[in-house]
């Protein structure tokens, strides 16, 4: 097993990922310290969880704050190496004649067919495979001197599939003439567009341009200082994170959504918790009759997958054809927007919210009342208290304290409640007096993909800086709320 890792290691390493091999490497060294070392036995139990917390957890988590300190979007994917390869391998077409092309298959290999556009002189190549991109000169033969029979052309699809290795050969003509491809139907004199220089700068051949990179906007740019794509990932420091709070076209949105979050995540847990603690104490309730049955009925808005419960809702309240209005327009004769007023798009948002959540909460409260004991509930009878009395003087407080850590991950869940934004609104309607796409309803993870992968640019780098705040807001709050509920003092006796 040890060996299988090693190899592992190398294949990564070899791959081009020397970073990750190093890592990969310590993880084995310190596995094998582990399993193999006295000293570390206690430690043997606590690996497997503590590995699959640093990957799953901390992995991604420092990957997504690392991005967030780079220019890393749509127009700067690559490299700084591989956008300089990129210019490098572009190519323009010289002057010069041009040939018809076309391919034609020979057994499993190919040969390539040439025609002079002006004389009609037709030349042809040996077989090729054209199982690898290669750089590959062919000499080019006569057609009449070759003979063969060539094969029908193949068709447009295949010679699609065999571009890349198609354009990577170079042919010499009888006469001496180079030519490579230009077009899906035609070999003519090309040129590499640009040289590097000593310097690094890249030198265009049609143009005599020059361009530089720039390393801290991330593009090669020319003297006038015009960008060429594509760019490069550079190192922005915290750039980022400095647009979200003070470049007016973020931060207004970026306020407002943040409240909204806030304010959707503590009303959901409010109206579950009510919903579900009310519940609970009527199915605890021993005169009902049918408790079971309730229970079970009442559980069932938990059992249905929640991706089909949202999309059941969108249809229910669509303003023309949804039975919500339907029925609403036959008692009040109003028909409520739904998905177009900003309010009521809120309202339906925690309406489905509440219906998605409080079969959770139902059955937590059950299993809490359960455990509060009989005895207190036959003293309270016998001191002449009520219903009301019961629930507010013993069970909430019994129950409070062991809910509360449950009450903050669902606050912490629902911050982040990416599923039921993007299937019943997608954070519409938006906002009509900002300058960058945000909608009225989108939290701030919906905010966050718009701009990773929507709206704005597709802008990895800020939509990263947006997540890392994210987890911090998240990570502050839940810590408050733990302080300010005591959740964690032990009990003084």
């Amino acid at each position: 097993m040890l060996l299988a890792a090693l190899y592992g290691v190398v294949m990564v390493y070899t791959a081009g990922q020397p970073v990750l091999a190093l890592a990969v490497l310590a993880v084995i060294c310190l596995a094998a310290y582990v399993y193999m070392s006295p000293r570390a036995y206690a430690y043997r139990y606590l690996f497997p969880g503590l590995a699959g917390i640093a990957v799953f957890v901390l992995l991604p988590l420092v990957y997504t704050i690392a991005i967030g300190f780079t220019n890393y979007s749509s127009k700067n994917l690559l490299t700084f190496d591989r956008a300089t390869q990129y210019l490098m391998d572009e190519t323009y077409r010289a002057e010069g004649d041009s040939f018809a092309f076309s391919l034609h298959a020979d057994g499993e290999a190919y040969r390539i067919r040439l025609e002079d556009s002006q004389k009609g002189d037709v030349f042809v190549s040996n077989a090729l495979a054209l199982k690898k991109v290669e750089p590959l000169k062919l000499e080019m033969q006569p057609f009449d001197q070759a003979k063969i029979v060539l094969g029908d052309a193949v068709q447009l699809r295949e010679l699609i599939k065999l571009q890349a290795a198609l354009k990577a050969i170079s042919v010499a003509m009888p006469g001496g003439k180079q030519a490579s491809m230009s077009g899906l139907r035609e070999f003519a004199p090309v040129h590499k567009l640009y040289v590097q220089n000593p310097d690094g700068a890249l030198v265009n051949q049609e143009t005599n341009d020059i361009l530089r990179p720039n390393f801290t906007t991330g593009f090669y740019e020319n003297t006038k200082g015009e960008q060429v794509q594509p760019g490069f990932k550079v190192n922005v420091g915290f750039a980022n994170f400095t647009r979200i709070f003070t470049d007016p076209a973020f931060q207004e949105p970026f306020a407002r959504i943040f409240l909204w979050t806030v304010v959707f995540s503590g009303l959901t847990v409010v109206f579950t918790l009510g919903v579900g603690i009310v519940l609970a104490v009527v199915l605890n309730w021993e005169a009902l009759r049918f408790r079971g049955l309730y229970r079970t009925m009442l559980f069932l808005p938990y059992a249905v997958p929640g991706f089909i419960s949202i999309l059941v809702f969108k249809g229910l309240f669509n303003q023309s054809f949804g039975e919500i209005n339907m029925i609403l327009d036959a008692l009040f004769g109003i028909k409520p927007a739904w998905f177009s007023d900003p309010f009521l798009a809120k309202v339906m948002i925690l309406i489905v919210n509440t219906w998605l959540g409080y079969p959770y909460m139902m059955v937590l409260c059950m299993g809490l009342i359960k455990a509060i004991p009989s005895d207190l509930y036959e003293a309270s009878a016998i001191a002449g208290a009520g219903p009301l009395t019961n629930f507010f003087k013993i069970t909430v407080p019994l129950i409070v304290k062991p809910i509360t850590p449950l009450l903050i991950s669902a606050f912490a869940f629902n911050f982040n409640n990416f599923v039921l934004i993007s299937l019943l609104t997608s954070g519409r309607p938006d906002f009509l007096d900002t300058k960058v796409p945000a909608g009225t309803t989108d939290l701030l993870v919906s905010y966050t993909y718009r701009i990773a992968f929507e709206d704005s640019g597709q802008n990895f780098g800020l939509a990263a800086a947006i997540s890392t705040v994210i987890f911090i807001l998240v990570a502050a709050l839940s810590l408050a709320n733990l302080r300010l509920t005591k959740v964690n003092q032990t009990e003084t006796r």
